[in-house]
Parts: structure tokens; sequence; C-alpha cells
């Protein structure tokens, strides 16, 4: 084939690996998370979930208890899928973009429920690529999960008498750990309680 004179061939830069970091508190995980993980391990090389300790907020689990809760849940995900990603369950504190970097991450990815997560996630995306120049990668949450999040299982351990309702948001495992936070009266599920009075 006859090559045309001071033309280049078009070939995109080599690929390098691509790991990707999806943060949260994950106070509790829920299957919404275990979603994302899924599927961030179908695009990308490597996903690493960074698990924030935060100062300014009131967790239900340690730090330590969501790192060994998502890793025991994580652990199925990577029998059931073997061929996927690589995965691992990291904690951190400090800004998100900092661990991002520390670990070589190349993309946050994010999951997105509805148009008020998009609004306010795009946001945060813009603000990470402008003064990190790390992208952000979002996937939309299935249907089932679009209304789930912590705070509402927080709401439902507090107020609820049987936590069997909880069996369509979170995994069986999260299920006894939020029963065994309830039965020993933790103060983050009391202060929830006193609010709504």
């Amino acid at each position: 084939m006859a090559k045309v004179k001071g033309s280049r061939s078009v070939s995109g830069r080599s690929r390098g690996r691509h790991v990707a970091m999806f943060p949260g508190s994950f106070d509790p995980v829920s299957y919404g998370h275990l979603d994302v993980i899924r599927r961030g391990r179908r695009l990308f090389d490597e996903v690493v979930v960074a698990v924030g300790r935060n100062p300014g907020k009131d967790p239900l689990f340690s730090s330590d208890e969501r790192v060994d809760m998502i890793e025991r849940l994580v652990k199925e995900i990577v029998r059931e899928e073997p061929r996927e990603a690589r995965l691992r369950v990291e904690s951190f504190g400090g800004l998100t973009v900092d661990f991002a970097r520390q670990i070589g991450a190349t993309v946050l990815l994010r999951g997105i429920r509805n148009l008020s997560d998009l609004q306010s996630e795009v946001q945060q995306a813009l603000t990470n690529r402008q003064v990190a120049g790390l992208e952000t990668a979002f996937v939309v949450a299935g249907q089932d999960f679009a209304y789930t999040s912590s705070s509402l299982i927080k709401q439902v351990t507090a107020m609820g008498r049987d936590l069997g309702a909880l069996r369509t948001m979170v995994p069986p495992l999260v299920v006894g750990m939020l029963r065994e936070k309830k039965k020993e009266g933790h103060p983050a599920l009391a202060r929830l309680l006193d609010r709504d009075e």
C-alpha cells in the first residue's frame, strides 16, 4: 500500500496500566457499591477500593471494620469473576486526590444513582481535573440501586424493628454487622433517633 508523502500513521499512544480508584466512606458498603466495583473491574486493569477516614463524619463502623467488611465481600466477587481486573482494598486519610497520586491511580471511579448525584459529581470531577489533573469515570447505577444510600441504610437500622428489609440493600454479612451495632446501642444510631424526635 502506497504511503502518501508527508503523512503519518495514526495510532494512539501506547497503553499503560489503567488503575481506577473507587473512593468512599462505605459506612456501610451496599449492593450499589459492589455493583460499581464489579463494573469497574470490566473497564480497568486494576480497581482500588479506597476507604476514607473523615474525622468530620460520624461513622457507624470504624475504618478497620469497613476495610474488613469490604475485603470479605470482594473476595466473593473475585471468586465469581476470576478473569476480571485485579482488586484491592485500602484505607486512607486526607485528600482523595493525594491518595490517588500515591497509589498511581489514573482515574477516579464514581457511581451515579440519579440526577442530583450527577450534578454534584460533575462539579467534583471538574475540580479534581483542574486541581490534580485526575480524570473521573462515571458508571450509572442499576435501577435497583437508584435510591440506596448509606444514610438511608443507617436510618432504617436505627428506626426499624426488623432489619430484614435491609436485605435488598446490603449483603447478609452487612445485615448481621448492622444488627450487632443496633444491639450494642451504637451512639451514631442513637443520634439518628434523637434527630427524628
